[in-house]
């Protein structure tokens, strides 16, 4: 599924990419700067050097703009899949983990919180775009290595999300090798119980 923005963009005449990258990229480095109070409409057309209504033609308001600032599905992130579903099962959590632990993410997630806790739809679409097929793919890796019907692979993934998105808030990458192969180890046993 496209994200908000690449879906407004699929009418009209095309429209200056540059403008949508730098937009991006002023709003990710105002977040890690100031916070996402502070991470105004304003401020991020004065650092991105564009105005304010190239911002609102692309995102009907800051929030949005946040959103696509920081989770984006518009590249691959998803791990490559090996042979080994201990290894795979790390670098989903380091995956996971280290796209929470960026400054920007760490400072958008509060503030987008609660605008999902006035705004249900609005996360129920960030879900469908990038929630669901993160789950499917991780979901299909776990069923290659157990091919027995599991009951365990949605929990998995609801305890790899909530396991790196507290991590990631609270610590950021300190020690993450060890926290990702630990929760591998636990995602592991899981899935061995429920297999």
């Amino acid at each position: 599924m496209t994200s908000p923005a690449a879906a407004r963009a699929a009418a009209g005449r095309p429209r200056d990419t540059q403008i949508d990258r730098s937009v991006l990229g002023a709003a990710r480095a105002l977040l890690a700067e100031v916070g996402y109070q502070e991470t105004t409409i304003a401020a991020v057309a004065r650092r991105a050097n564009v105005g304010t209504a190239p911002i609102y033609r692309r995102w009907p308001g800051k929030d949005a703009l946040i959103e696509d600032a920081v989770f984006s599905s518009e590249t691959p992130w998803l791990p490559e899949e090996t042979d080994d579903l201990h290894a795979d099962l790390t670098a989903w959590a380091h995956v996971f983990l280290a796209r929470i632990a960026e400054p920007a993410t760490r400072a958008a997630l509060p503030g987008l919180l609660s605008a999902y806790h006035h705004d249900p739809a609005r996360y129920r679409a960030l879900h469908d775009r990038a929630d669901l097929p993160a789950r499917r793919a991780l979901t299909a890796r776990i069923a290659s290595a157990v091919p027995a019907e599991s009951a365990t692979t949605d929990l998995v993934f609801e305890i790899l999300v909530a396991r790196t998105t507290l991590r990631g808030l609270t610590h950021g990458m300190a020690d993450a090798e060890t926290f990702c192969a630990r929760t591998a180890d636990a995602l592991a046993a899981l899935i061995a119980t429920g297999a």
